[in-house]
């Protein structure tokens, strides 16, 4: 026999914590499964000092387990688990499966799945994730104010990320595959126009030296065969993001990416009751503290939801 909740919370992250405190202080008695990464991407990052509230910066596992206290305090039962499957159905009650057994029933879904980065799969670049490998420019890219780093990927998001950190760096080694670029015309004119952007076309990875930190990224020129070794401190991979919202698919609509399509200024997707927030939505911002502002939204687009089908809570 299925279980019944009132509302779930698929994810944890910024997002989905946020969307579990809102609920869970509505009366709500939000279930939530953390999912494959409890915590989401930031319990990843060693070094959080963009986030309001932390005046002299966090790590990101810390911050993700006072959100989860939070999220507790309110009484939201907080699961290990993973959402295997899903049965959607418009306006009436859906059905989930965690690790493919336990069924639940709720009336009401908010999916904070996140996107995860797109990764080289170099051994160096997981050793060395956090200490000076990132994802995320934004995010990271302070830490390395007038030293040297390197970008990989050759598409806008690998533009955007070279000439955001040109800002702060002193010079950006920017890595291409090819003798071009996938970015907009105008994104390329942009980091061509960039003094201290050097293009290395024709390149590829091959290594991330250092043995506790970033010290040097090692390229192969791919014409040539060529190697070449390069000292920066910081080595930014950015060849794209892949939203984790496969078990959605034929349900939700997503973009062409696998992003969920929500309508303009809510987190309500095509299906009644489902609502999405965080990076499984946002493929522009992706940062912790729009997550948690769309983690928000969700479980004030849940609540009144559920008001308005005069929905009756389960104790």
């Amino acid at each position: 026999m299925a279980e019944q909740v009132n509302i779930l919370i698929i994810g944890s992250g910024p997002a989905g914590y946020t969307a579990a405190i809102y609920a869970a202080r509505a009366g709500l008695k939000p279930v939530l499964y953390q999912g494959m990464q409890p915590g989401g991407q930031l319990t990843t990052t060693n070094d959080v000092e963009n986030y309001p509230g932390y005046p002299k910066g966090v790590t990101g596992p810390e911050m993700m387990e006072e959100f989860k206290e939070q999220a507790e305090r309110f009484g939201t039962e907080i699961r290990y688990g993973f959402v295997s499957s899903v049965q959607l159905n418009n306006g009436g009650l859906h059905k989930v499966w965690v690790d493919e057994t336990h069924e639940i029933e709720t009336e009401a879904i908010v999916i904070c799945t996140g996107a995860s980065a797109k990764w080289l799969g170099l051994e160096s670049e997981t050793r060395l994730n956090g200490s000076g490998v990132s994802a995320c420019a934004v995010c990271d890219g302070f830490f390395y104010r007038g030293l040297d780093v390197a970008v990989v990927g050759a598409g806008d998001t690998a533009a955007e990320e070279a000439t955001y950190l040109a800002k702060l760096c002193k010079k950006v080694h920017l890595i291409v595959r090819k003798d071009e670029m996938r970015a907009s015309l105008i994104m390329q004119n942009r980091v061509k126009n960039t003094p201290n952007i050097e293009i290395h076309w024709n390149s590829v990875t091959d290594d991330i030296l250092g043995k506790t930190e970033v010290e040097c990224v090692r390229i192969k020129n791919t014409i040539t065969n060529e190697f070449k070794e390069i000292s920066v401190k910081g080595f930014f991979v950015a060849i794209g993001h892949k939203p984790n919202t496969d078990i959605f698919k034929g349900q939700l609509t997503l973009d062409n990416a696998g992003y969920i399509i929500t309508e303009k200024g809510t987190t309500k997707t095509n299906i009644e009751g489902v609502f999405a927030a965080g990076d499984a939505q946002d493929n522009v911002y992706r940062q912790a503290v729009t997550s948690a502002g769309t983690g928000c939204m969700a479980a004030l687009d849940a609540e009144r939801y559920l008001a308005a089908k005069e929905v009756h809570v389960l104790s």
